[in-house]
């Protein structure tokens, strides 16, 4: 197989992470990638952006989705667009077990382990807890547009990248 050929196989479907962007109608993705060092024949993590066509707007800030290479590119930087949203941002399920997750357990382990020795009034629960996304536009700012700072304020502005 051909150099190219494998480049172009390589890049029809990648698996990254939505980051902010300016652009409109379309999401920045970041797909890491290992890089064999001839030298030291060892790999090392490199990262590559890439613009996806994303009118509907359905993926958010920290979103991991599936991207697809397009026939042809639609402007000079848009050259894929985005086919699912594999994993919602915080919602992180395990890919062998299909089972949530939550730090490095899982969350009907969590459960099993109050349950054991007795919930407290503090102790958080899973199942009663509200969907991801109910604090859109209070807490929760990454549909909202975004802007590139050029100057730095007192303040922290959520909106600048």
């Amino acid at each position: 197989m051909s150099r190219n050929v494998a480049d172009a196989a390589r890049k029809f479907l990648l698996l990254g992470q939505c980051v902010p962007t300016v652009k409109q109608n379309a999401a920045k993705i970041r797909v890491k990638r290992l890089e064999l060092d001839e030298n030291l024949l060892m790999y090392f993590r490199k990262e590559e952006f890439y613009y996806c066509h994303d009118s509907e707007k359905i993926c958010k800030t920290g979103d991991i989705v599936l991207i697809q290479a397009l026939p042809e590119k639609l402007t000079k930087l848009i050259t894929h667009e985005i086919k699912e949203v594999v994993y919602p941002f915080g919602d992180i399920t395990d890919p062998v077990t299909g089972k949530k997750v939550s730090k490095e357990q899982y969350k009907e382990d969590i459960e099993r382990q109050t349950e054991l020795y007795g919930r407290l009034k503090s102790t958080f629960n899973y199942s009663k807890a509200p969907p991801r996304g109910w604090q859109d536009g209070k807490k929760d700012f990454t549909s909202k547009p975004t802007y590139t700072k050029f100057h730095v304020f007192d303040e922290n502005d959520p909106y600048g990248i």
